[in-house]
């Protein structure tokens, strides 16, 4: 049997780690990338170690226009998972045009355009997979979190469209939500038990809906549905005065 190949975009983070464990285990080659070329040999050498895995990386940072020469000499994955992201900080932001930047290109648009080239030379090939983790934030603007809210919105959408343009070709675009996820991104803050989902739990969700189901949008914990359904429908007038 052919061996396929999964590409980890952001393979230097907890939920890319889980990810590329959970297609490790079930054979497929694993590709990471990401920015510390430290952190992508460790978890290279745990994928082997632990799984006997097929792995290799390259470096790749969203930010720069010349990771897209990075992806075309990388053989084109069968799969490719974006799971590059930033919470960032609210406050910061709102003072701060750099930092809401790098929030708002980190989440949207360096995993648009790094998409939009996958899906181009897989549109060619006539299969693959894409997977995009966006986030419940995206559902609707809180003033909490608006900035990084705001760009998970937009890379929602541009998945949306994404799989929308791509209907019929063989290539099946994915946006997965996960919620809180306890990763290091979240560390120190007071996250729900019952809403919270650990790293391994993302991973296994991902391989589900890309490789299994073969879902359009998924949340990782089914209830999160239903909580950003009452937060979408609450009248503006009310929900103005809400502190969330």
């Amino acid at each position: 049997m052919t061996v396929k190949t999964v590409l980890v975009l952001g393979g230097t983070s907890d939920v890319g780690m889980a990810v590329a464990r959970i297609y490790a285990s079930e054979g497929w080659r694993i590709v990471l990338s990401g920015r510390n070329d430290v952190e992508l040999e460790r978890n290279v050498a745990d994928l082997k170690a632990r799984h006997g895995a097929d792995a290799s990386h390259f470096r790749l940072d969203v930010l720069k226009p010349d990771s897209l020469l990075a992806v075309q000499l990388v053989p084109l994955p069968d799969t490719a998972i974006c799971v590059v992201g930033l919470l960032g900080d609210q406050a910061h932001a709102e003072q701060d045009a750099i930092h809401a930047t790098e929030i708002i290109r980190t989440n949207f648009e360096g995993p648009a355009i790094l998409f939009e080239e996958l899906a181009r030379h897989m549109a060619l090939r006539g299969s693959g997979t894409l997977v995009g983790v966006g986030s419940v934030a995206g559902d609707r603007g809180r003033r909490s979190n608006y900035i990084y809210g705001a760009a998970k919105a937009g890379f929602a959408a541009f998945l949306s469209g994404l799989r929308n343009r791509m209907a019929g070709t063989g290539i099946h675009v994915v946006t997965v939500k996960p919620g809180f996820i306890r990763t290091r991104m979240t560390a120190g803050l007071r996250l729900p038990g019952p809403l919270t989902a650990a790293a391994d739990e993302v991973g296994r969700a991902i391989f589900q809906a890309a490789e299994v189901r073969k879902a359009d949008t998924i949340y990782v914990k089914p209830i999160w549905a239903l909580i950003m359904l009452v937060v979408r429908n609450i009248p503006e007038r009310i929900f103005k005065r809400m502190r969330l």
